[in-house]
């Protein structure tokens, strides 16, 4: 997910550049005041063509809070988001989700800024920051929101203490890969370093979803470049399956 952060209360998300970068580009649909390229915007957000929860949510919430809806010939919001529905084949749940994250953006937009959240941070966290701070003090919902996962903040946010990160059993030493105290896997030292590194890697990964109680899916694909557009289909999925996560395994 690009690093987005989105500045005033409907200021376009700017990306972030990375190290290096020749260049950055601009989530800007929400800076406008124009109800079709908001639509327009959101519309592509969801096809994927500019991957933004934020930006989205944001976007929804500013056609709902000035009645763009009307500029687009819709009666009312539902309608719209009715429409939106039929044209893009996402559920209904999901749009009313990110439109519940973009109202809980604009609404603690000045305390979020403060502490830097972006899309990078979880923003399916943010319809539960009314409900923490009803139990906590401000600052303590805005640290746990920036830090926490989405399972520990909604836990948090129902005044569930979290308890501590437990520490990882799965370790590399030597040629060994350990669970606990006990060797898991052995490589062959004989192995070139390329190899031996791309082994140990997949091999770590395996040990920590175990440990988590994650499932690992192998899937096998051609080259790069399949695994380029593989990953970016994959992020858009796992995205929409987690905006509906209501804290239910």
């Amino acid at each position: 997910m690009k690093n987005v952060v989105i500045q005033n209360q409907y200021d376009g998300p700017k990306v972030a550049p990375k190290k290096n970068a020749p260049a950055t580009f601009s989530l800007d649909y929400v800076n406008s005041g124009d109800a079709a390229e908001i639509d327009t915007g959101i519309r592509e957000t969801i096809k994927g063509i500019r991957l933004s929860i934020l930006a989205m949510g944001v976007g929804l919430a500013k056609i709902k809070a000035q009645g763009l809806y009307i500029d687009l010939q819709y009666h009312s919001m539902a309608k719209y988001i009715e429409a939106l529905c039929e044209e893009t084949q996402m559920d209904r749940s999901s749009i009313h989700n990110w439109l519940y994250i973009g109202e809980a953006y604009v609404n603690y937009r000045k305390d979020l800024e403060k502490i830097g959240f972006s899309d990078a941070d979880g923003p399916t966290k943010l319809p539960y920051v009314g409900r923490a701070l009803a139990v906590y003090q401000k600052k303590d919902v805005f640290k746990a929101v920036k830090e926490m996962s989405l399972r520990q903040f909604i836990a948090f946010s129902r005044g569930e203490a979290p308890g501590p990160k437990p520490e990882s059993k799965v370790r590399v030493k030597g040629n060994q890969l350990f669970i606990g105290d006990r060797p898991a896997v052995t490589l062959d030292e004989g192995l070139d370093p390329k190899t031996r590194a791309y082994l140990e890697r997949v091999i770590v990964e395996a040990g920590n979803a175990l440990e988590a109680g994650e499932v690992i899916l192998p899937v096998r694909l051609y080259d790069m470049d399949e695994l380029r557009r593989f990953e970016r289909g994959a992020d858009r999925m796992l995205k929409e399956m987690r905006i509906n996560y209501k804290g239910k395994k």
